[in-house]
């Protein structure tokens, strides 16, 4: 049953220090590049008890909190989690992410919320690491508590950050999504960016505008989901407007899909004109085709929808030649899982997302974010993207490279965690790579030997509406966490 008001959502969750927090995440609205408001509040919030606290170049905060007495001589620790968050709403969603508050519900032995995005990733590992800066009957060595910022985005604050800013030589990162799993890898990633200049055509004469909207898929987060083969909403709708351009006279006057460049496409629209004469034509093949990709997409995306609204006369469509140019060139796009890993058994290697695009009669542009543990891999199929938009005379450019982060299997600090999980838990935890990206491999290059391990509670649908994390392996995050640090000798 869910609860109606975010009072009571919170009320009575165990533990209170850390639900206490994430409450206040939610409150605080926090996309990627708007973050000030938070990081001021933290920094505040860390000055009142007495911690110091700076923020980088970068716009990084970090905070640091004195050893427990008697363990001043042990290694420094870095806490580390970022502390903004994919913005993903449903249409039908009232919601803007600049202004108002997450509204959580509970449901299930599961925070989730509707229509948006909840915050989890990385939210709870955020108030995770507050806990542990508040807390003073913890027993541990020297903290800092590094709070990045622009992740989601392109992980601009890890970029930003300096050498020398940081003196711990081993670093939790508290930014995976399944309990019970420490994660040593991950994929590093670039961007591709395709733009195209336009000149508008006339609409022709008497013909009538549609707007035609796919939706109804899952989406999700485009490293941790992608093996899925869930969906794209992008993909899904040039496909079905390529067979339309086949079938009837047809010309383009938008396209519009996906909001971020690392999160599974659920929505994309087109507006079209086609003669009067062939609306009954349009239906009936939007029918056959929403039957068509209800059969593929079967047990993955059962949801998803097409449908047709008319549509408001506009100033002007694509030229034929640009509306051919975007519509076969997306089409022929990679998406998806490329090849899956020879040396870590079921995880993706190299994979992409089409994740944005935004077509309009005087031009547009769209986004790809290739992910890989490969950098010579994940290079090589951004290199056949910008080949393919090249070939049209559309520019293509590689951007936003960051390096993957190569497991050590031989960590100490891995042997350590892996031991209190056993000792508190009564039972082996798993190790993994994840195809998702995350902030070790940046952080790492810049402070070599730093020996790190990443793990966090189970969170779904993570750069989704609906996104959800369970309550219970907070908790159990919040024990494990107490447990590592006092244990660090």
């Amino acid at each position: 049953m869910a609860d109606c008001t975010t009072q009571t959502v919170f009320s009575g969750l165990e533990p209170a220090v850390v639900w206490k927090h994430f409450a206040v995440l939610c409150a605080i609205p926090r996309a990627s590049g708007q973050e000030e408001r938070l990081r001021q509040h933290l920094g505040a919030w860390a000055g009142q008890r007495g911690l110091a606290a700076a923020v980088d170049a970068a716009g990084n905060l970090i905070v640091r909190k004195p050893a427990s007495a008697g363990r001043e001589n042990l290694p420094g620790v870095i806490l580390q989690a970022h502390l903004d968050m994919v913005c993903q709403r449903n249409t039908d969603t009232v919601h803007d992410f600049s202004r108002d508050p997450i509204r959580p519900l509970r449901r299930d032995g599961w925070l989730t919320a509707e229509g948006t995005t909840l915050g989890a990733d990385n939210g709870i590992g955020v108030a995770l690491i507050l806990a542990v800066l508040e807390q003073s009957d913890l027993c541990h060595g020297p903290l800092e508590a590094l709070f990045t910022v622009d992740e989601e985005a392109g992980m601009g604050g890890a970029r930003g950050l300096a050498g020398d800013a940081l003196g711990g030589r081993l670093m939790l990162n508290l930014d995976t999504e399944a309990w019970g799993e420490f994660y040593v890898g991950c994929a590093g990633g670039l961007d591709v960016n395709v733009r195209r200049t336009g000149i508008p055509a006339p609409v022709p004469d008497g013909w009538q505008g549609w707007r035609i909207e796919l939706g109804g898929l899952r989406g999700g987060h485009s490293g941790v989901d992608i093996h899925e083969e869930r969906g794209n909403a992008i993909k899904l709708l040039v496909r079905v407007l390529c067979d339309l351009e086949s079938s009837l006279p047809l010309r383009l006057a938008s396209l519009d899909g996906g909001t971020a460049r690392n999160a599974l496409p659920r929505e994309a629209a087109a507006v079209v004109f086609i003669p009067v004469s062939a609306a009954a034509t349009l239906h009936s093949c939007l029918a056959e085709w929403q039957t068509i990709l209800r059969q593929e997409l079967a047990g993955v995306d059962d949801g998803v929808r097409l449908a047709a609204s008319p549509q408001a006369a506009v100033s002007g469509c694509l030229a034929v030649a640009d509306q051919k140019v975007w519509l076969h060139s997306l089409h022929a796009a990679p998406h998806g899982v490329r090849c899956m890993s020879r040396q870590v058994d079921g995880v993706v290697e190299t994979s992409n997302n089409l994740g944005m695009v935004a077509l309009d009669p005087s031009g547009g542009s769209c986004n790809f974010m290739v992910r890989s543990l490969v950098d010579s891999g994940g290079a090589a199929l951004a290199d056949e993207i910008v080949s393919l938009f090249v070939l049209s005379g559309s520019l293509a450019e590689k951007s936003g490279h960051y390096p993957g982060w190569a497991p050590d299997r031989d960590s100490a600090l891995l042997s350590l965690c892996r031991s209190v999980y056993r000792h508190e838990f009564d039972g082996d935890s798993k190790v993994q790579v994840i195809h998702a990206g995350l902030e070790c491999g940046i952080i790492g290059a810049k402070y070599p030997g730093l020996d790190t391990v990443s793990f966090g509670p189970t969170i779904r649908g993570a750069h989704a509406p609906g996104e959800a994390v369970n309550i219970e392996s907070v908790g159990s995050c919040w024990h494990l966490l107490q447990a590592i640090l006092a244990a660090i000798e």
